[in-house]
């Protein structure tokens, strides 16, 4: 019995890409480099504003 190949979707992409995963290293690399800021900034702003990005960013000076 075959069987069928799960397609993959868009569904949770934007909502995801619109979160800072402060325990996940490429991610608050990812944000540091954007931002210029180091990483410990960046896992400090996520811990003060929390994980939404527009906030990060914001308490980043971006």
């Amino acid at each position: 019995m075959a069987v069928a190949k799960k397609s993959k979707t868009a569904r949770g992409r934007k909502q995801d890409r619109a979160r800072v995963a402060g325990g996940q290293d490429y991610e608050v690399q990812y944000e540091a480099k954007k931002t210029g800021k180091s990483a410990p900034a960046v896992k400090k702003a996520v811990k003060k504003v929390g994980n939404a990005r527009k906030r990060v960013e914001k308490r980043l000076g971006r």
